[in-house]
């Protein structure tokens, strides 16, 4: 399996945001069945409180288990009066990531990178906030920009407002950008994760919100609470009815090829050779989840890497 495979089965079911200036929060996120944890030292805090966020992340992060998730630190714009700071204080760090805010171009990205590696990252992934039509529009060319780019994170709150979109439950005014940005995902076999839902009280829409993004085809969705985890991985985790069918598929295809014949047929159903890369991810996405104590049958069971 080569290295942009790998990437598509790294489960990324959620990826959970926590304020770099909350102790408590940080402290807590290390428990928590989170996929991805995003140390955010951008949005979620307030520009006198920045210095001292960036000093309390660099002292938390010392200590970097944080069980099976994956580390990443969102930073502040490079060309903000922090961005430059940040870089400096967390490329040697023990993270697996780093996210930029609010790309909007392949150079603009690239700058980015390049200012890690001067920092001292050259060892870090990165990952890459589209939250603006421009980025929408560049979604090509920023997902096609490096291989250090591992995975698009969507800002859905702020393209909406650019747009002047009303965010509906159903998030009709939406569904095109989101999918440009999908698609320009996959043509580059990078990661997508979905925008939170930020109405916590609201279980009915949550759910809903997060089997949306399953069904449009993103690899996972951004939280913001920890309360929103366990319908978040519950959305994303293959349930047992789609690992019976990826079984049957790879075996139907296996006797095909056996008998000189590329297509099966399963249920009177004619079953294409594509659909094994679907029923191979299902399967090794399924076989991630269940190494990390999850499952549709289990639950959420332990915190071991």
């Amino acid at each position: 399996m080569n290295s942009n495979q790998l990437n598509d089965y790294r489960p990324r079911r959620s990826a959970l945001y926590v304020p770099g200036h909350q102790r408590r929060f940080i402290e807590k996120s290390r428990k928590l069945n989170a996929d991805c944890i995003i140390f955010d030292l951008q949005e979620s805090v307030p520009p006198a409180g920045k210095a001292d966020a960036r000093s309390l992340l660099t002292k938390e992060l010392s200590n970097s288990d944080f069980g099976y998730s994956e580390r990443i630190v969102r930073v502040n714009k490079l060309d903000s009066p922090w961005g430059m700071d940040d870089l400096q204080a967390i490329a040697g760090l023990d993270i697996d990531a780093v996210l930029f805010p609010n790309i909007e171009s392949k150079h603009e990205l690239q700058r980015a990178i390049d200012a890690l590696d001067q920092a001292g990252g050259r060892d870090k992934a990165v990952m890459a906030n589209i939250e603006s039509p421009m980025g929408v529009l560049r979604a090509e060319e920023i997902a096609g920009c490096s291989e250090r780019l591992t995975t698009i994170v969507m800002g859905t709150s702020d393209l909406a407002d650019s747009l002047r979109v009303n965010l509906t439950l159903d998030r009709q005014g939406l569904l095109t950008y989101l999918s440009m940005c999908l698609l320009a995902a996959r043509a580059h076999h990078k990661s997508i994760i979905d925008g939170p839902h930020f109405n916590l009280k609201d279980v009915v829409a949550c759910e809903y919100s997060c089997r949306q993004a399953r069904d449009l085809g993103f690899d996972g969705k951004a939280v913001i609470h920890p309360v929103q985890l366990t319908y978040t991985n519950d959305a994303m985790t293959p349930k047992q009815e789609d690992v019976a069918k990826a079984k049957a598929i790879i075996t139907a295809i296996e006797h095909a090829k056996t008998q000189g014949q590329s297509v099966a047929v399963i249920d009177d159903r004619l079953i294409e050779p594509c659909l094994e890369h679907w029923a191979n991810r299902v399967l090794c996405l399924c076989d991630m989840v269940n190494k990390i104590g999850q499952s549709e049958l289990l639950g959420p069971v332990s915190r071991a890497r």
